[in-house]
């Protein structure tokens, strides 16, 4: 595969399932995930549907998928037009330093200002620090934690 330093973006495609799903699985692996199936094909129709659910392709100079970003809309008690939560960002690790992510991540804020949301957000694990290099560029650490539920 040809890496170049451009990258484009554009929103995902129903044909760019294959491409899609060999990234989702390197991501899914990197976050020590194991999702049913059934759970991935929602994901994409939800994508495809294009309602709720919205992402980007990140391309190399060849046009082959190396990056993708999930995100989506959501109502907040301290903002009339909402927020938008970036969910899920990853760069093929052979095309990482291309520019790639900040271009997607981009992609990601000018969705959002073209909705009018007073806030883009997203979270990684603390251990993540090549992408916290990228985040602290494009981006404000926030004094949130988050807490979850326990597993029942």
């Amino acid at each position: 595969m040809s890496l170049d330093t451009s990258a484009n973006v554009r929103p995902l495609q129903t044909t760019d399932r294959q491409q899609w799903q060999q990234l989702w699985s390197q991501y899914l692996a990197f976050y020590k995930q194991n999702l049913p199936q059934a759970t991935t094909d929602l994901a994409w129709s939800r994508l495809m549907e294009g309602r709720e659910l919205w992402g980007f392709a990140g391309l190399d100079a060849a046009g082959h998928m190396v990056g993708f970003t999930h995100y989506h809309f959501h109502l907040s008690t301290w903002s009339p037009v909402g927020y938008c939560y970036l969910e899920d960002l990853f760069v093929d690790p052979r095309a990482r330093g291309r520019h790639i992510g900040r271009s997607l991540i981009e992609a990601v804020y000018k969705a959002a200002d073209e909705r009018g949301v007073t806030r883009v957000y997203w979270h990684t694990e603390n251990t993540n620090a090549r992408a916290q290099v990228l985040y602290n560029q494009v981006g404000q650490l926030s004094p949130f934690l988050q807490f979850r539920r326990p597993p029942r």
